[in-house]
């Protein structure tokens, strides 16, 4: 049985494909039998296209299926509002189920969850609860910016009081840096005493993250 880990944010846009593709390609490149899924994705209208989370996470594992989110939704708004307006059942039984059948034939299977640890993926679930429900370790992915000590640590603790294991903390550059970006991992640790942290540069591609994933692997497999 494989090994699922969940990645999650502090907030939305704070890099978790980028994180999720690189995390998968070192996995693949270290002969990891590697599956990244994207259970829900909103926002997506139309014919898959290389922009889009699902198709990205595929790409880094190279995987040949799935290759986009399990289920797609229009609305670029939170997976059951989206839902909602669409009038669609969100299938989070078949996710779990999707989920489990590849772990039963692969080494690792990653899974990216929408927004953050709390964001909610139907009206009941959230990626907490789905790490819960698959029994997994939780990579979390935050922004490299002022402020997201507050959102890390507070994620943190929401981790540790559902008994959720906490495999890294990872930063990641965010598209306009600040004072505090490269500082917010030392910071974290000093105040913490958390060890597991890796930090992203900006980079022009997730393939150029791949190295860094090293530890992160390292970490999650131990």
């Amino acid at each position: 049985m494989a090994q699922i880990v969940v990645i999650s944010g502090t907030d939305t846009e704070v890099g978790k494909t980028f994180v999720g593709a690189a995390l998968g390609r070192a996995f693949a490149e270290r002969g990891y039998k590697t599956v990244a899924i994207k259970p829900v994705e909103s926002g997506r209208v139309g014919e898959v296209t290389d922009e889009e989370d699902g198709r990205i996470l595929a790409m880094g594992t190279l995987q040949e299926q799935p290759t986009e989110a399990l289920q797609r939704l229009k609305a670029p708004l939170a997976p059951p509002d989206a839902a909602d307006l669409e009038k669609v059942k969100l299938e989070f039984g078949r996710w779990i189920g999707v989920i489990r059948g590849y772990a039963r034939t692969c080494d690792i299977v990653l899974v990216e969850g929408a927004g953050g640890l709390l964001s909610p993926l139907t009206w009941k679930e959230t990626a907490l609860s789905m790490a819960q429900k698959l029994d997994a370790k939780v990579v979390l992915v935050a922004s490299d910016k002022l402020g997201t000590l507050n959102h890390t640590m507070l994620s943190m603790q929401v981790l540790e009081a559902n008994d959720v294991p906490l495999a890294a903390v990872v930063f990641s550059a965010p598209s306009e840096s600040d004072r505090s970006t490269g500082r917010n991992a030392t910071a974290l640790a000093r105040f913490t005493n958390f060890e597991r942290i890796a930090a992203v540069p900006g980079m022009k591609s997730w393939e150029m993250a791949a190295p860094l994933m090293e530890k992160v692997i390292d970490w999650i497999v131990e």
